[in-house]
């Protein structure tokens, strides 16, 4: 590990204009590109003290052992040039797309002497003129066949052209139509060129006039009783209509555009495009990529349209491109597009209309390659064991954690605090024994104390069903419990894994399903100050062959209980990845059940007895004071500080509060005694 203080340029070396540099490891070799529009100032940021670097930058500077830097004229040289040297040198620590080379193009060969049409993958050969990508091949040949009877190209191969010219036979294709036959001489060289350059312009998206000139031949061969002829014309028509069907319009015939939305978290990203042309989405194709270096949503925007745009010219690179954030020189990057396309290039987030309305279908779909990456990188059992023996090794466990629980607290500026408890068994998700908690013992923002709390809770009832040895007298939950389609579980009490309105999961010989099994490893969401909370909590409960660790989101560090300094697994640790799933997990776990306890106490809320107060304003009101326990306290001058709120409307929210009184306590009718609010979890 080197010392960045080493190979530290003095600062007037650095030139203060644009450029770009390159950082090179002890072998030479190029391990980070990057530019800039003033390198000195660029180049002072990474030779700072490296406790205040964001820790990938930190493991790049302290792998490499020089910098250099080439001066340019201009920001768009800058662009130039760092696509260049990326392409060149592929550096470890730039992101990379992992672009599937295997996505299909329609391609036609206007290089040859005769073009021809052909499905193509890979690299992109010079003279050759390529629609899409599609999702598949079968796709492009379904669009070809159709427009074939009316725009009848070569598709054969050279060995077959060759062979049909040398015998004066065409193929199967020419007898039936779909093709000129230039290789026996029906049309001449220049006439099939035209037929090629008429195929083009269709698939470009100018069909509208295509469509109406063939229809005004049709009508004229019908008026000079032409008939076949019209016919002919009637059907090709028809032919170009349904190729046409197969791509959605989405856009005004005129709009050609390309459509990029980005999904990400910590560790990956997932770039979706589309590409719209004549108003129709053309083609579509997204990668996935590990997040590197440290790196925003402007900076994956600025990577993809280097890799989109980088070796396209003229037409395939469209008048309008629309992105979900801006780079972070965006004028710089459109003078480039344009330089690229020949004329001017629209660079922008779409605001309003259709165009916001597809951007949206492009985002949703880019969530869902993420989330599919993620689940076939889940669900396979080598990688899985991988994590867990990766897990075992950063931490030093005797054995692999097989059974991890995460918890995590969720609250809204100290409302509503709850906390929930995931458990992954080998790696995977075990939602049926997912946990649900309601703070209660407190109010406010302590993410630390209530910590405390839920492992406390957690494993208090883990030592009693413990020392049951098989007794189980345990409540049922709540009558009122609403199953959670979205995890599988429910609001409040276990999670279920069989009939939502079942009380309790049983075990195969009928008895209620037991909690009593302890996990390897106890993941807490949060840094040092959580992870000793929780700690503290076995302590106190005299448990001390279970694990803990916390996952701190910010900068995914693992802290370890009594160690000042957390653990740094590396980026591509199939070992983070599975701690990342089950810290995100917990979260996704706890926030629902926040939103959905916030969402019934503003449904029950007193303010439901104020004449003329719709849900707009209430809503406004909760958000403005944080609760309808502080806007009780509020006076009547500061309730018309909200906006939308006049005095008339303050006064009567006052006396609708002031009338209310605190709920009777629920009473056993059987035995008299009062019935305590359930804590939202069997298992605490």
């Amino acid at each position: 590990m080197a010392d960045p203080s080493s190979y530290r340029p003095k600062p007037g070396q650095i030139p203060d204009s644009p450029g770009v540099y390159r950082f090179r490891d002890e072998h030479r070799r190029v391990i980070y590109v990057g530019k800039a529009k003033s390198l000195r100032q660029r180049l002072a940021n990474y030779f700072q003290d490296l406790a205040g670097l964001h820790p990938r930058t930190r493991t790049m500077v302290t792998t490499a052992a020089s910098v250099e830097w080439t001066v340019v004229a201009t920001e768009v040289e800058a662009l130039q040039l760092e696509y260049s040297w990326i392409k060149e040198y592929d550096p470890r620590f730039n992101v990379k797309y992992r672009d599937d080379k295997s996505y299909p193009y329609l391609a036609v060969t206007l290089n040859e002497q005769f073009p021809r049409v052909q499905v193509m993958r890979g690299a992109k050969k010079k003279g050759v003129r390529y629609f899409g990508p599609y999702g598949h091949a079968w796709a492009i040949r379904e669009t070809v066949d159709l427009m074939l009877r009316v725009f009848p190209v070569r598709t054969c191969s050279a060995g077959v052209f060759k062979n049909a010219a040398r015998t004066g036979r065409p193929c199967l294709l020419g007898y039936i139509g779909k093709c000129a036959a230039p290789c026996v001489g029906r049309i001449t060289p220049e006439e099939h060129r035209e037929l090629a350059d008429d195929f083009c312009d269709f698939m470009a998206g100018r069909t509208g006039a295509y469509i109406r000139r063939l229809e005004k031949d049709m009508m004229a061969a019908a008026e000079e009783m032409e008939y076949e002829r019209a016919a002919r014309l009637r059907d090709d028509v028809e032919a170009l209509k349904r190729a046409m069907e197969k791509s959605a319009v989405v856009l005004a015939d005129a709009t050609d555009a390309d459509l990029i939305a980005v999904a990400e978290d910590e560790l990956e990203a997932a770039v979706q495009i589309f590409h719209v042309r004549g108003g129709r989405v053309r083609g579509q194709r997204g990668w996935v990529t590990d997040k590197v270096e440290a790196v925003d949503t402007a900076g994956l925007v600025e990577h993809a349209l280097q890799q989109l745009y980088g070796e396209e010219t003229g037409d395939s690179v469209p008048k309008e491109v629309l992105v979900p954030a801006l780079p972070e020189d965006p004028e710089s990057v459109s003078q480039w597009l344009a330089g690229r396309r020949g004329s001017q290039v629209s660079l922008r987030i779409p605001q309003r209309g259709d165009k916001k309305d597809l951007m949206v279908t492009v985002q949703r779909n880019a969530q869902q390659a993420l989330g599919l990456h993620k689940t076939k990188r889940a669900s396979d059992l080598t990688t899985r064991s991988r994590a867990l023996e990766e897990i075992s090794e950063a931490l030093g466990l005797d054995t692999a954690p097989l059974r991890i629980e995460c918890f995590d607290i969720s609250h809204l500026q100290g409302d509503d605090v709850v906390a929930s408890m995931v458990v992954f068994e080998d790696g995977l998700a075990r939602k049926s024994e997912y946990r649900r908690f309601q703070i209660k013992g407190f109010e406010g923002q302590d993410d630390v104390r209530s910590m405390h709390e839920v492992i406390g809770r957690r494993f208090r009832r883990y030592l009693q069903e413990k020392e049951r040895t098989g007794e189980w007298e345990e409540a049922p939950a709540p009558a009122d419990t609403v199953a959670d389609p979205g995890a599988g579980a429910v609001l409040e009490g276990p999670a279920r894994d069989a009939d939502p309105f079942d009380n309790e999961p049983r075990e195969d010989d009928g008895r209620p399903k037991r909690f009593a099994y302890p996990p390897q490893l106890v993941v807490v969401d949060g840094g040092q100050p959580q992870v000793a909370a929780a700690k503290r909590a076995l302590d106190e409960l005299g448990i001390d062959d279970i694990a803990v660790c916390g996952l701190a989101k910010r900068l995914e560090e693992v802290w370890l209980p009594d160690d000042d300094d957390p653990v740094v697994l590396p980026r591509s640790s199939e070992g983070l990845y599975l701690l990342q799933r089950v810290r995100d997990e917990a979260h996704r776990f706890a926030i629902t059940y926040q939103r959905a306890k916030r969402a019934k106490r503003i449904r029950s809320s007193p303010l439901d007895a104020v004449v003329g107060l719709g849900e707009t304003r209430k809503q406004a009101l909760i958000k403005h004071f944080g609760s309808v326990k502080k806007l009780k306290q509020a006076t009547i001058d500061e309730i018309c500080e909200v906006p939308g709120i006049g005095r008339r409307t303050a006064e009567s929210v006052a006396v609708a509060l002031a009338s209310t009184t605190p709920a009777a306590p629920a009473v056993n009718t059987a035995t008299g005694e009062i019935i305590e609010e359930d804590d939202g979890g069997s298992a605490p």
